[in-house]
């Protein structure tokens, strides 16, 4: 009995060891994922000559580009605060520190809804033709890339590393039209289409929010739209190619993926829809766990309709997205399954600061989003 009753006791110990354990795990689970019911949204910039597609954050400075041929940046402060007007400072020809308007001719200013930053230089690049690609460093202002093709459409750039870039447009022959860079974004090669998928009729991209493009290491994913919404994907920097069908809405010119992110080589969303349809969310949110090979449609019927920019939630283990068009800022907690509506509050595009706090830009302002 004596040995039984001393059995009983450390088992007991045990359970309660481990019970409280398991506590302390649930409890730093629940710390660190933390969920937003929230957006605390802030006008940095109103202007209404400023319609922005194209911005990113680097070295504590956000860079945009404008519709209305406007690029420059602003300085983030400790607080995640824009400390002036973009249009405050003039261009300086001595540091890379500029606002200031890019005409196409004398009467019309460059559409620009591709923006990227490396080092010490800015890249950004036109729409419709001639498509143009300028450099901007140190003051130095070089076109390094034009193409004059009547169907020229360029409609988003990243870059992998700082020598190694990458643009992607419509079709101008039977392929989408890449070019890349290998030397620091001096010079760009259009690849031909022996090298590249061949299109689909009625397949092109939209320049809605510079988010065609994802990349993760070497590997990257190109979002295709319209009358055929596709993955092109290539694992050695656009060496080689493939193709991965998708079951996003698609048929229509307006319709399929508007942007796509990836958190890392094998989670990615895509979002999309279509515009002229905006409150219709059937099958415009799809989710891949295998590195883009194969997608599966989720919220359908559920969550937001058209929207044109998604992007992963820094830190979140690719379960917080937050996706926003000219309806509304949406979140999900759970991979993109549900989402929850957080405000009416109209944007194109977004980028993440840190995992509360993002700028989002538009039609006639820049606003920071505090996510609560």
């Amino acid at each position: 009995m004596k040995l039984f009753l001393q059995f009983i006791i450390a088992f007991m110990s045990l359970l309660i060891v481990f019970s409280c354990k398991s506590l302390k795990e649930e409890s730093r689970t629940e710390k660190e994922v933390k969920n937003f019911t929230s957006v605390e949204i802030e006008t940095l910039i109103e202007d209404s000559t400023l319609n922005v597609r194209a911005l990113e954050i680097e070295d504590n400075k956000l860079w945009i580009s404008s519709s209305l041929g406007f690029i420059g940046f602003e300085s983030i402060d400790e607080q995640n605060i824009i400390k002036s007007s973009v249009f405050n400072h003039p261009f300086d020809s001595d540091v890379l520190s500029y606002s200031t308007r890019i005409k196409k001719t004398d009467s019309t200013f460059l559409n620009i809804r591709s923006l990227a930053k490396i080092n010490d230089a800015l890249f950004i690049l036109s729409i419709e033709s001639p498509s143009m690609l300028y450099k901007f460093e140190k003051g130095e202002i070089d076109l390094v890339y034009q193409e004059n093709h009547p169907k020229a459409f360029y409609d988003s750039m990243e870059f992998w590393n700082d020598q190694e870039g990458i643009a992607i447009g419509d079709p101008t022959d039977d392929c989408m039209s890449i070019i890349i860079t290998r030397d620091g974004g001096n010079t760009w090669t259009k690849l031909s289409c022996e090298d590249l998928p061949k299109a689909n009729e009625g397949e092109a991209a939209f320049a809605a929010s510079d988010t065609n493009i994802a990349i993760v290491g070497d590997k990257t994913w190109v979002a295709t739209g319209g009358k055929s919404s596709r993955i092109l994907f290539s694992a050695d920097k656009g060496n080689t190619w493939d193709v991965f069908d998708t079951p996003i809405i698609q048929g229509k010119e307006t319709t399929g993926m508007y942007s796509i992110d990836f958190y890392d080589e094998n989670h990615g969303y895509a979002i999309g829809g279509d515009y002229t349809d905006a409150d219709a969310n059937q099958k415009n949110k799809i989710v891949t766990n295998d590195g883009g090979k194969t997608w599966q449609v989720v919220a359908d019927g559920s969550g937001p309709g058209y929207r044109s920019c998604v992007q992963y939630v820094p830190n979140s283990n690719a379960q917080q997205l937050v996706a926003i068009g000219f309806k509304g800022i949406d979140y999900s907690a759970d991979a993109g399954q549900t989402w929850k509506h957080l405000s009416d509050e109209g944007f194109y595009t977004l980028r993440f600061l840190n995992d509360s706090t993002a700028y989002a830009a538009g039609n006639g302002r820049i606003s920071k989003l505090s996510f609560k």
